[in-house]
């Protein structure tokens, strides 16, 4: 079994837009290529909107390089990209949106959220694209709460949601260019599981809610913290402590150079430097109403 490397926590609260509280769980510019080929977290409330808020969220922003993936617990959002990508995010939801030569697009709470008003919750990933895949063409993948496999646990209130990868014969929907699991997972008090993640393989494990351990001998983990593991040894055993919401995020990493800046996560600075003359000269495109 891998072990616990170490845990990583931020505890600082700022805003992305008019998202707010937004946690930055951890980023490339703090851990380099020790999380690759996952870049960055941010875990957004939990929080509430209040009815009839003119709060929106993020405008019109661009990205190049990689991946986001967000998960929606509480509330939804409207997307819209210059692909034509875009539509309702809801409770349950994911959005894997592809930016990889370059996209332009909002995230805002829907129009109806903002009427109503609500609790919300969201988690976003991003993901890095090996160099091969960076200048690939940009897809939107809308994964639906009904249609993401979910696995029942003994306990029949435990379970497993497989966004992407494969656990005991279940296959995630997610199309990735990298072979990684990513999963959604809820455990009640007291349950244990072991999960697949390969020798070598980079494995995380994001807590939004309780309390876990991976051995007795080892640290508990807390909410809101992230646990490394060790890239030795194969499978991750965890036992909750108490009732918990947990992120499992597995995938070899790329060993390629990173060199990113704002919205952008490239393999060189001259890279970075062309991303910014292609948004000046509209190759990014433009998402429309």
């Amino acid at each position: 079994m891998k072990s616990l490397a170490f845990i990583h926590r931020n505890d600082t609260r700022f805003a992305i837009g008019d998202f707010y509280p937004a946690l930055s769980v951890f980023s490339y510019h703090e851990l380099g290529n020790t999380t690759s080929p996952f870049l960055l977290l941010d875990h957004l409330g939990p929080g509430k909107l209040e009815p009839k808020s003119k709060k929106k969220g993020v405008n019109e922003h661009p990205h190049r390089g990689f991946e986001t993936v967000t998960f929606v617990f509480a509330g939804e959002l409207q997307h819209k990209d210059s692909t034509g990508g875009g539509g309702l995010i809801k409770r349950g939801d994911v959005q894997w949106m592809t930016a990889a030569s370059g996209i332009q697009h909002i995230e805002q709470f829907s129009s109806e959220f903002r009427e109503s008003g609500g609790p919300f919750e969201m988690v976003q990933l991003w993901v890095n694209l090996p160099a091969k895949d960076k200048m690939s063409t940009p897809r939107y993948q809308s994964l639906l709460n009904e249609d993401i496999p979910k696995i029942i646990l003994d306990d029949q209130a435990s379970y497993i949601r497989v966004v992407a990868g494969e656990l005991n014969q279940t296959t995630g929907i997610a199309k990735t260019f990298t072979a990684m699991n990513v999963f959604d997972i809820h455990l009640v008090k007291d349950q244990q599981i072991t999960l697949p993640a390969a020798e070598g393989a980079t494995t995380l494990i994001y807590l939004r809610k309780g309390k876990v351990q991976f051995s007795s001998d080892e640290e508990s983990l807390e909410e809101q913290a992230l646990a490394v593991m060790s890239s030795l040894g194969t499978g991750v055993q965890i036992n909750a402590l108490e009732n918990c919401d947990l992120l499992f995020l597995s995938a070899q990493p790329l060993n390629e150079p990173i060199n990113g800046q704002g919205p952008f996560v490239m393999n060189s600075y001259d890279e970075i430097l062309q991303a910014y003359d292609d948004i000046k000269t509209g190759k990014f495109g433009h998402y429309s109403d």
